[in-house]
């Protein structure tokens, strides 16, 4: 694992819930329609399996998108995450919403965006990142950048970023090649 800055590690290490944005950060943030409307998205694997290792060591996943899709819903139920918010324009408003759900505070926190939508959640929480290909506005003002776009990869990243600095990475590790 790569080294980890110490001011983005200590506040990596207290954090206990993730939550993502869908469109530009799980998935490439283009809109796929077929000729009847039919709407597509493209999601990660490694994303999932990140995201799947983050709920093992008891830190939570949620999502706040401002559009709503059948596709999302299902991709959220096949990782097991509980707490989806769509077509919440207001993120502010879903994330207070989710604050009080979960009895965590805004510091516990990690929220992952891509444009000016995220803006107020991430001016909140105590970790803000973005993926590698936001918004520059978006970029500007959050504690870290992914290497990876959105969709490519960005929140393994984020998982794994999480998982080191919460010293569980190798935890999930010793206990996929034990099985």
């Amino acid at each position: 694992m790569p080294v980890i800055d110490p001011a983005l590690q200590e506040r990596a290490a207290g954090i206990r819930m993730l939550v993502l944005d869908v469109d530009g950060v799980l998935t490439d943030g283009r809109l796929y329609l077929d000729n009847a409307g039919n709407e597509m998205k493209a999601f990660n694997t490694r994303d999932g399996l990140g995201m799947k290792a983050l709920q093992s060591c008891g830190i939570e996943v949620a999502v706040i998108t401002g559009r709503k899709s059948a596709i999302v819903s299902q991709r959220m139920d096949q990782l097991g995450i509980r707490h989806v918010y769509q077509g919440r324009e207001d993120k502010l408003n879903a994330f207070e919403h989710l604050l009080s759900a979960t009895d965590l505070t805004a510091e516990q926190v990690c929220f992952a965006g891509d444009d000016w939508i995220d803006l107020p959640v991430l001016l909140k929480v105590g970790l803000a990142v973005s993926v590698a290909d936001a918004d520059e506005y978006v970029k500007e003002r959050v504690h870290w950048v992914t290497r990876r776009n959105g969709g490519e990869g960005a929140v393994r990243e984020i998982c794994n970023l999480l998982l080191a600095a919460q010293s569980q990475d190798t935890v999930i590790l010793e206990k996929i090649l034990a099985s």
